[in-house]
């Protein structure tokens, strides 16, 4: 007899008190419409403002299926969602928002490729139903993983996702207290599809994405990927200098041969120093990053740290060193 497929589902939970019973009875409802899958829910509750994991305890007491993960404190959802990864035990991961926008009825679409020998299956939007705000942040982040990690043109990334399990246990060996896993995941395969569907509306509540969030992610993209920026960095610097070169030799061959008279101006010394000036400052200030975050991960700091697992009435209490 063939091993059943198991199926491990990883949420962040944050700000969702509202919305996640919901999530949970509709993972239930797809899954049980192919009885010969195996499956897991894992709820990662990253310390979060308000009631959620009281809602997910109670839960859990009556679900069978479900596993609790707290976390000390707040981490960002990247952490949350390594913490989920560390005690997964399906041959698929699938990542799941709390919000309820996820089009879950569509799972089995979404999971169609990884029978055909994909590792990755995402779901593509052609309409995303956020927020401006959040709209401008996955623009950002989009380009930022094309341009500086090489990111396949046609690729969409979404929340909405499938890995096969040897990705994840790639991801897992990943240790950056900045992580951005879409950036390992493209280190680890090419074999990535997108499944196009329709993004629901958020189910109640409001979304607790920020500018900061989104910047942060951007961040952590490029500076643990990539030292294109670093590159960029010193062709600008040796463009400005060519410039200069140039610009003094002129002011020469003008002096000597044209007999043109030069009068230092005020204006176009301060516009050169502040040009100048600003590059420089902020070529340092990109090299600095590197080197803080650097020193940051010498330090060998956790990316999370559990203060407790539930799953049905048992508890068990792990610190992550």
């Amino acid at each position: 007899m063939s091993k059943l497929i198991k199926i491990s589902f990883v949420i962040p939970c944050y700000g969702s008190e509202l919305t996640i019973n919901t999530v949970l009875d509709e993972i239930h409802e797809v899954m049980a419409l192919k009885p010969e899958f195996e499956y897991e829910i894992i709820c990662v509750n990253d310390c979060s403002p308000d009631d959620v994991y009281s809602v997910l305890r109670k839960r859990v007491d009556t679900d069978s299926k479900l596993t609790v993960i707290e976390l000390s404190r707040n981490m960002g959802k990247a952490c949350a969602v390594l913490a989920g990864y560390s005690i997964v035990t399906g041959d698929h991961v699938v990542n799941l928002d709390d919000d309820g926008q996820c089009p879950l009825d569509r799972f089995w679409d979404l999971f169609e490729p990884m029978q055909n020998g994909y590792d990755v299956s995402m779901a593509a939007y052609p309409v995303k139903k956020q927020s401006l705000l959040k709209n401008i942040g996955s623009w950002v982040n989009s380009l930022m993983a094309r341009f500086l990690l090489r990111k396949p043109k046609g690729l969409k990334t979404s929340n909405f996702s499938i890995y096969r399990r040897y990705t994840v246990d790639e991801i897992k060996k990943y240790k950056n207290i900045y992580p951005y896993t879409f950036g390992f995941l493209l280190r680890v395969t090419n074999k990535m599809t997108n499944v196009k569907m329709e993004q629901r509306k958020r189910a109640a509540g409001k979304s607790t994405f920020t500018l900061r969030k989104s910047f942060a992610g951007w961040m952590n993209g490029f500076t643990a990927f990539s030292v294109i920026p670093l590159r960029i960095s010193s062709f600008i610097g040796l463009l400005t200098a060519v410039v200069g070169f140039i610009y003094g030799i002129s002011i020469i061959v003008r002096s000597l041969v044209y007999n043109v008279n030069f009068l230092a101006g005020y204006p176009s010394i301060m516009i050169a120093l502040l040009i100048i000036g600003g590059m420089l400052m902020m070529m340092f200030g990109m090299l600095g990053e590197y080197l803080g975050r650097l020193y940051i991960n010498q330090n060998n700091l956790p990316q999370y740290v559990i203060r407790e697992i539930v799953k049905g009435n048992s508890s068990e209490k792990k610190q992550v060193e």
